[in-house]
């Protein structure tokens, strides 16, 4: 069994915050403000070109899930497609809680940072996991051997993670 408890080491972390201040202003455009969304999308753009300055390489999961996401914001202003900002608060939202990301992991899955066969069980898995670190509300298990090493995923790729010691670590290593 698990129990949760108040992770003080996110409100440390660059990209925390970029998601942090991602909700409000998506959900001022979805209330009505055109100029939020414009702010979101500058703010991603802004970010998104930290984090490639900082890394050299689009395919690190915190470069990639910003791509994602600005072309999304993007896709969402076309008519009939705000549904896709619904879908994005939702996600960034439970990103920013529990540290749970449907983008990183629909990111998995690619081609690009996935080189076992599409199958049904490996689709299954990249969702069902764990949220990883990353999340306001941390979850502890009770024993070593309950943990789940959720960012794995299903690559077993280690840059799930998008705080910037990870990232460096990962520079550090040599890892994409």
């Amino acid at each position: 069994m698990a129990r949760a408890t108040l992770d003080r080491h996110v409100l440390t972390d660059l990209s925390w915050w970029h998601w942090a201040l991602t909700i409000p202003l998506l959900a001022a455009h979805l209330a009505g403000s055109f100029s939020a969304l414009a702010t979101a999308t500058g703010l991603c753009i802004v970010v998104g070109g930290y984090f490639f300055h900082l890394i050299q390489r689009i395919r690190p999961y915190p470069v990639q899930v910003r791509i994602a996401y600005l072309g999304l914001l993007i896709v969402g202003v076309l008519p009939w497609m705000n549904w896709i900002h619904w879908i994005q608060l939702c996600g960034t939202t439970a990103m920013v809680t529990v540290g749970y990301c449907p983008l990183i992991r629909l990111l998995s899955l690619l081609p690009l940072n996935n080189d076992k066969p599409l199958t049904i069980s490996l689709v299954w898995r990249a969702f069902v996991l764990q949220p990883c670190a990353g999340g306001l509300v941390k979850r502890r298990a009770k024993s070593p051997s309950a943990a789940v090493n959720c960012c794995s995923l299903a690559v077993d790729r280690p840059t799930m993670e998008c705080s910037l010691s990870r990232i460096k670590g990962v520079i550090a290593r040599g890892n994409n």
